[in-house]
C-alpha cells in the first residue's frame, strides 16, 4: 500500500499554536470481548424525537467521558434521516440497555457497534416519514425523496418538513431495522464531515454538566477515609468527636464489602473505612483532617515494589509456569541462529489520573435508586448497586453524566456502591466526592510487567525465531485483571518458529482493571522496542524488520482466524507503517548526534497506528520530544474534528505514561498526588501530524490504538540519538526524564 497525497487526511498541530488541520485473555479484554454478543433490537422512537416546527431531538445512547459519542453517534442517526445538523439537538440518555442496547465506554467498541445499527435507526425514520407524505399526496412512495429535513415530490413539486408530518410518521409501525436502505457513501453529507462537540460550549462556560456538578435538595456530602492498604479494616475511631465538628451529620464505620478472593472482580465491592457525611464537601474534607484511626491492615501489607522486583527476576531463571502459545520448534531455531540476542524489559503499575476525581450522587427513597453516575457500564452499576442495597435491578435508575476522563477507570463503580449505601444509611441524597489522593491510592492500576525476550537470527538479518516469557500477578491458575496476555499479539504468527510462555504466580492484593488500550499499553512498549534491537543487532533499518514479517503469510503451524475481526490483518499495517515512514522522510532522515527518530507501529482495538518520533538528548539525559507523525487505519472516519482531537489526546497521555509509575511500600501506594505523578506540561507537548487512510472498512475504534506504538517510538528515537536502551520504565528507571 503506498497511498498518495489524495488518498488520506492530514490533521497536523504545533505546541502553543492552533489546528491547521484464565491465564491468559481473549483478544482486548473485556469490553472488546462484549462485541461478540448480539445487541437487543432497536427500537427507532426511542432514539429520535421531531417537534413540529422540524426541530429534530437525538438521544445519545453511550456513556461520554470525552470520546466524542454523544456527538458522533448522533450523527450516524442524522445522516441517514437526511437532517441539517443546524437542527439537531442531542439529548443524554438514561442507563437503559434494554432500550438503548449496550451502553458502555471502553475498549474503543461504541463506534464499530453502533455504525450500522443507528444508521438503520435513522434511515428506518426517513422510510415512515416518506410513507407519510407518499399516502398524503396520494402518490407512489418511490417517487419521493428527502433533502435537509423535507420530503420532496419532484413531479408535483410538492414538499413538506419532517415536523409536519410527523403526527402521521409516528402513528406508523416502524420497519424492520434489516430492511432498510441505507445511504451509499458518496451521498453522505454529515458522516465524514467536522463537527464540533455537542457539549463545548458548556465545557467552556462552566455549565454544570460534569459528574462532580451534580446537585440534588437535601443533599449531604461524603467523603470515605479508607485504609492505606487495601482491604484494612477499622479496629478504633474518633468518630463521636468528628461528629460534633461544624456541618458533620453523620460519621459511619463502614465495615465493607469486599471479597475475601486474592484474585479481585472488576467490581470488588466498598472497601472499609470511615465515612463522614456532611453539609458540605468542604465540611466532610476538613472533618476527616481530625480523623484518627487504628487499622487492622490485613494481609495486604506483604506488598512492596522491590519484593515485586525480586519475585519476577526469579521468576525469569525458571522455566514458564505453563506455555499460553507456540509454533515451530523454538529451541532448535535458536540453536541454528547466526545471532542470538536477550533482553529483559520492566513496565509499572500505572494509576489512570482522571481529571476529574471519582465520584457519584444517589437517591435512596422508599427501595427505589437513583443513581447520577459518570459510570463506563451502566448495566454493571445497576446491578452491583442494586446488590449492595438489596433492591431488584429493575429499581435502579441510572442517569449518566459527562465524566472528565475515564480511561478504564470507571469501569468499577465503586464510587456508585459507596454513595448508594450511604445514601441508604443517611436517609437522604448523598453525594461522594474522592478527593485527588483517594483517587491515586484507590485506584484500579494498570497491572505491571516483566518479559524476558529472547530472539534468533539468520545470516540475512532476518528474524527466524522469538521465545517471550511473560512474568505477571496471580495464583498461579488465574491472573488478576488484566493482568493477562494475548496469545496472538504480533509479531505471533509472522516467526518462523514461536513460543510464548508465562509465570503467574506473584501474589497481588490490590485491585487493578483497564486502562486505556488493556494489555497493550504496557507490552507494545516491549514489543516493538526489541523489534528495534533486532533491526540494530541485524545491521538493517527497523521499518524493513516490520515489513518483511508483515510481507510473509502466516508461519506454519500457526492458526490463523480470518474472520476474526480480532484478527491482524497484515496489509493494513504495512499500510501505516508506509504511510507515516513517508509523511515523516524516515527514509532520508538525518544522523545527528544526540538527535534521532524511532518508529514503531500495532494493532489494537481493531485499529492499526505507527507513530514516528522525533527527540533529541541532552548530556544530562534529558529528553526532548521534537515532533511525532501518526498514521491510522481505523477504516471511514465519521468525524475528523473529533479524531484529531482524540489522537492528539492519545500522543500526550502515552507521554506522560512514560514518567509514572504506581509503587508500593508495605502494602501501601507511594504515590498520592500529581506532585509525584507527572503529567505531560504543554511546553513539552511536541509538533504533531495525524494521518488517516481512507479505506472501504467499517469504522473501528479510535479511543485506544494511538496511545501504544508512541512510547517505543520515543524510546526507539531515544536509542537512536544516543546508542543507550531504555528497557524499562518509567524514564528515570532507565536515568532519563522528559526536558
Amino acid at each position: 500500500m503506498n497511498p498518495d497525497r489524495r488518498s488520506f487526511l492530514k490533521i497536523s498541530a504545533i505546541a502553543g499554536g492552533g489546528f491547521v488541520l484464565g491465564l491468559h485473555e481473549k483478544p482486548f479484554g473485556l469490553a472488546q470481548a462484549r462485541r461478540n454478543f448480539a445487541p437487543p433490537p432497536l427500537e427507532p422512537r426511542a432514539f429520535v424525537h421531531i417537534a413540529p416546527d422540524g426541530g429534530v431531538t437525538i438521544i445519545a445512547k453511550g456513556p461520554e467521558g470525552g470520546q466524542g459519542v454523544k456527538t458522533h453517534l448522533p450523527m450516524l442517526i442524522a445522516e441517514e434521516l437526511d437532517i441539517d445538523w443546524k437542527d439537531v439537538r442531542v439529548e443524554q440518555a438514561d442507563g437503559d440497555d434494554k432500550l438503548y442496547g449496550f451502553q458502555f465506554l471502553g475498549g474503543s467498541t461504541a463506534t464499530p457497534m453502533n455504525w450500522d445499527p443507528l444508521r438503520r435507526v435513522g434511515a428506518a425514520w426517513r422510510q415512515m416519514l416518506l410513507s407519510a407524505a407518499a399516502t398524503a399526496w396520494g402518490v407512489p412512495e418511490s417517487e419521493c425523496t428527502t433533502k435537509a429535513g423535507r420530503v420532496l415530490h419532484s413531479a408535483s413539486g410538492r414538499s413538506a418538513g419532517y415536523g409536519e408530518l410527523i403526527a402521521k410518521a409516528a402513528a406508523l409501525t416502524p420497519p424492520a431495522l434489516d430492511s432498510v436502505k441505507l445511504k451509499n457513501a458518496p451521498d453522505y453529507t454529515i458522516i465524514g464531515t467536522s463537527r464540533r462537540g455537542v457539549d463545548n460550549r458548556a465545557i467552556v462556560t462552566g455549565e454544570p454538566i460534569f459528574g462532580i456538578d451534580v446537585e440534588l435538595p437535601g443533599m449531604l456530602h461524603a467523603v470515605l477515609q479508607k485504609c492505606p492498604v487495601f482491604g484494612g479494616k477499622v479496629k478504633t475511631a474518633n468518630t463521636e468527636e468528628i461528629a460534633k465538628l461544624p456541618g458533620v451529620r453523620k460519621v459511619i464505620v463502614v465495615e465493607g464489602t469486599l471479597t475475601n478472593d486474592p484474585i479481585l472482580p472488576l467490581n470488588p465491592g466498598i472497601e472499609p473505612g470511615v465515612a463522614i457525611l456532611a453539609d458540605t464537601w468542604w465540611q466532610a474534607q476538613s472533618a476527616r483532617m481530625g480523623l484518627k484511626v487504628e487499622w487492622e491492615y490485613g494481609v495486604g501489607t506483604y506488598q512492596s515494589s522491590t519484593t515485586f522486583s525480586q519475585q519476577a527476576t526469579e521468576a525469569l531463571k525458571l522455566p514458564f509456569d505453563h506455555v499460553v502459545s507456540g509454533y515451530g520448534d523454538a529451541d532448535a531455531a535458536l540453536k541454528d541462529a547466526s545471532k542470538v540476542i536477550e533482553a529483559t524489559y520492566v513496565y509499572p503499575f500505572l494509576p489512570h489520573n482522571t481529571l476529574e476525581p471519582q465520584g457519584s450522587t444517589a437517591s435512596f427513597k422508599a427501595g427505589k435508586l437513583e443513581i447520577w453516575s459518570t459510570t463506563q457500564d451502566p448495566a454493571a452499576a445497576r446491578r452491583t448497586t442494586a446488590t449492595v442495597t438489596g433492591i431488584s435491578e429493575p429499581d435502579v435508575t441510572i442517569h449518566m453524566v459527562r465524566s472528565g476522563g475515564a480511561f478504564g477507570r470507571r469501569y468499577v463503580n465503586d464510587d456508585d456502591v459507596e454513595a448508594a449505601w450511604l445514601s441508604q444509611q443517611a436517609g437522604r441524597p448523598v453525594k461522594i466526592t474522592w478527593s485527588r489522593e483517594d483517587d491515586m491510592t484507590h485506584d484500579s492500576y494498570r497491572p505491571a510487567g516483566t518479559i524476558g525476550l529472547k530472539a534468533g537470527l539468520d545470516a540475512k538479518g532476518s528474524v527466524v525465531a522469538w521465545r517471550q516469557h511473560f512474568v505477571t500477578f496471580g495464583d498461579g491458575k488465574r491472573t488478576i485483571m488484566n493482568g493477562g496476555i494475548d496469545p496472538h499479539e504480533f509479531p505471533a504468527g509472522y516467526i518462523p518458529a514461536y513460543q510464548l510462555g508465562m509465570s503467574g504466580s506473584i501474589p497481588f492484593r490490590t485491585r487493578t482493571g483497564p486502562l486505556r488500550a488493556p494489555g497493550f499499553n504496557g507490552r507494545v512498549f516491549v514489543l516493538q522496542s526489541f523489534l528495534d534491537e533486532l533491526a540494530f543487532a541485524a545491521g538493517r533499518d527497523p521499518l524493513d524488520v516490520q515489513l518483511e514479517l508483515l510481507s510473509h503469510p502466516p508461519a506454519s503451524g500457526y492458526e490463523v482466524q480470518p474472520h476474526n475481526p480480532f484478527s491482524l490483518n497484515p496489509g493494513r499495517l504495512r499500510g501505516v507503517l508506509e504511510m507515516v515512514a513517508e509523511k515523516s522522510n524516515w527514509r532520508v532522515r538525518k544522523k545527528e548526534e544526540g538527535r534521532g527518530m524511532g518508529i514503531a507501529a500495532y494493532f489494537c482495538q481493531q485499529s492499526y497506528f505507527a507513530e514516528v518520533a522525533e527527540v533529541s538528548v541532552d548530556s544530562r539525559n534529558r529528553i526532548t520530544v521534537h515532533q511525532i507523525w501518526a498514521a491510522g487505519d481505523v477504516g471511514h472516519v465519521i468525524n475528523p474534528h473529533e479524531a484529531e482531537n482524540q489522537t492528539f489526546g492519545g500522543i500526550i497521555d502515552a507521554l506522560s505514561q512514560m514518567e509514572q509509575e504506581i509503587t508500593f511500600a508495605k502494602g501501601q501506594v507511594e504515590q498520592d498526588n500529581f506532585d509525584k505523578q507527572a503529567l505531560l506540561r504543554m511546553r513539552q507537548v511536541p509538533k504533531m501530524e495525524v494521518y488517516f487512510g481512507r479505506t472501504e472498512f467499517s469504522p473501528t475504534g479510535l479511543g485506544e490504538p494511538m496511545l501504544p506504538p508512541v512510547i517505543p517510538a520515543v524510546t526507539n528515537a531515544v536509542f537512536a540519538a544516543t546508542g543507550k536502551r531504555i528497557r524499562t520504565l518509567p524514564l528515570k528507571r532507565s536515568g532519563f526524564a522528559f526536558a
